[in-house]
């Protein structure tokens, strides 16, 4: 049988702390713009989430599966290749995605190279409809 426990959990550790250890300047500036929307769209206080995750929130939510836990209400990860952020209802998001600039997308994420590649206002958009669509759908 499947483990349907979410592995990611949120921890103790310092959002500001993780910032501080990403080497590229521009990856750190575009991490401290995404906690200050994230932030306001949100209105909870930014959590690392495993020891990459800076999310914002925690919701619960369970699948038809059976498999349920809880996450946040919105997340995002500045990795090598890019920094990813974990959107609610990204496919309710293609009108905003269409005037956003360069980016890209998989299941439930956006994939952006730097934030000064993207329309912030668009950028701002999208976060505070995710957050609406997380809470809106949120068990509860």
């Amino acid at each position: 049988m499947a483990d349907n426990k979410n592995k990611t959990k949120p921890t103790k550790l310092s959002v500001a702390a993780y910032i501080e250890t990403l080497t590229d300047p521009a990856k750190s500036a575009d991490a401290k713009t995404l906690v200050r929307l994230m932030r306001a769209a949100s209105g909870e206080k930014p959590t690392m989430w495993g020891a990459s995750i800076i999310g914002f929130g925690n919701r619960h939510y369970k699948y038809e599966s059976g498999r349920e836990g809880d996450m946040p209400v919105i997340a995002f990860s500045p990795r090598k290749a890019a920094t990813v952020l974990y959107l609610s209802g990204l496919s309710s998001l293609e009108t905003l995605l269409a005037k956003l600039g360069k980016h890209s997308t998989g299941k439930g994420c956006l994939y952006i190279k730097k934030v000064a590649d993207v329309n912030p206002n668009v950028l701002q958009s999208l976060i505070e409809q995710s957050v609406s669509n997380a809470r809106a759908n949120s068990p509860g």
